[in-house]
């Protein structure tokens, strides 16, 4: 049984740091709408910082940080899972973040938390996950 998030609305750190959780318990885990994410912070300033995580290192050595707004979602959770151990991966493989909703899950009860969504934020300064994706040059 496959348990899906929408995140429409949630913040990505809140919403990264409970998936991780519930997928090291052993729940699959399916994440959907990546792209409506929520980065708190001043547009300039996230924006800034994700420029520069994806300009660190070099092009042949890595670091290597991705565009796609599904994949910064899954390297967030990634860097809150213990993931180079056994235990860590195998949570990893347990949690897919798709760009809108597939087919697959349309119709399905989708879950939420209350306790990531953006309401609860105490600045209305916000950035989608999609548009810092579009800036660091992603066609999704």
């Amino acid at each position: 049984m496959v348990t899906v998030i929408n995140a429409e609305g949630l913040r990505l750190g809140r919403l990264a740091s409970i998936v991780a959780k519930r997928s090291l318990e052993g729940e699959e885990i399916a994440i959907v709408n990546a792209e409506s994410a929520v980065i708190s912070g001043a547009k300039a300033s996230v924006y800034a910082h994700y420029d520069q995580k994806r300009k660190r290192g070099s092009r042949e050595g890595g670091p290597f940080f991705p565009r796609r707004p599904d994949h910064i979602m899954k390297r967030t959770i990634r860097g809150m899972l213990p993931y180079k151990r056994e235990r860590g991966a195998e949570a990893f493989r347990r949690v897919k973040v798709y760009v809108g909703v597939p087919d697959e899950f349309e119709g399905v009860g989708m879950e939420t938390f209350e306790k990531a969504h953006v309401d609860r934020l105490s600045t209305p300064k916000y950035v989608t996950l999609g548009s810092v994706s579009t800036k660091l040059g992603a066609k999704f």
